[in-house]
This record gives C-alpha cells, sequence and structure tokens, in this order.
C-alpha cells in the first residue's frame, strides 16, 4: 500500500491531532516495510533506577503503530487500540532513547495488526516486543 504522508507530513499531523505526544516522540524513518520512531527519554519517562519505564514503552509501541496506520490511511485520525499484548525482555540503558521499528501485519477495513520490536539506543538486542490490534473506523 502506498504511503499517505512522507516523515515531515505525517509529524506534522501527528502533532496537529495529537499534540500531547510532540515532545516524546519523534519519526526518524518511514518506508512501505514499517516506520521507526524514537522515545526522546527525559526524566519523566524514567522509573526508580533510572531505566525507561514500562509505561513510557507501551506508549511509545502504541504511538508507533498508530502512526505507522496514518501513514497508510491518511487524514483517519479516529484509528483506536482495542488488543496489545507487551513482553518486556531486557532492561533498557539508563537514560537513553528507546526506538521502535514498528511493521504491519494486516491492513484491513476494520482492523488494523501490527507489532514492534524495541530497542534501547546503544544495544543490539530489543527490549521489549509489543503486537497490537487497532480499530478503524467506518467510512462515513
Amino acid at each position: 500500500m502506498a504511503l499517505a504522508f512522507d516523515v515531515a507530513g505525517l509529524t506534522d499531523y501527528l502533532h496537529e491531532i495529537f499534540p500531547q505526544v510532540k515532545d516524546d516522540f519523534s519519526i526518524d524513518a518511514m518506508d512501505e516495510q514499517g516506520l521507526r520512531m524514537r522515545l526522546l527519554t527525559a526524566e519523566r519517562h524514567l522509573r526508580p533506577g533510572g531505566t525507561v519505564s514500562g509505561p513510557s514503552m507501551f506508549a511509545l509501541a502504541d504511538c508507533a503503530i498508530y502512526a505507522l496506520i496514518l501513514s497508510r490511511l491518511g487524514r483517519e485520525a479516529l484509528a483506536v487500540t482495542t488488543n496489545c499484548s507487551l513482553d518486556f525482555m531486557r532492561k533498557p540503558v539508563a537514560g537513553a532513547d528507546v526506538i521502535a521499528e514498528a511493521r504491519l501485519l494486516k491492513l484491513g477495513r476494520v482492523l488494523a495488526v501490527a507489532d514492534v520490536l524495541m530497542y534501547s539506543e546503544g544495544l543490539g538486542e530489543p527490549v521489549a516486543r509489543a503486537s497490537m490490534t487497532y480499530s478503524i473506523p467506518p467510512k462515513r
């Protein structure tokens, strides 16, 4: 499926419809295979001990897949998460950005299914894996 946006266009649209994420995430790259998004790790994303918190990694996975779906659907802001499975596999590097590599497995009329591997910058092995299903609203 063709991309509905380039990185700059998708970033602008995401900031327009979801301004809460502007300071937390950036899109590094996007192509027909998927999307790479970065958690711009700050103090608010850390748990005791200095590592990136689970809720922050969930937000990264969710936002990366949402952006990936928008990159295909275009200006369709109302897609919503209906299911998530998240595995935390190893501790992220303290204070380092977390990078999500998201890929779309299925984009149907009603549902989209995607997965994401998350990597701590500077660490070669993934720190977490998520699988998510989104509901796509009917066309009006």
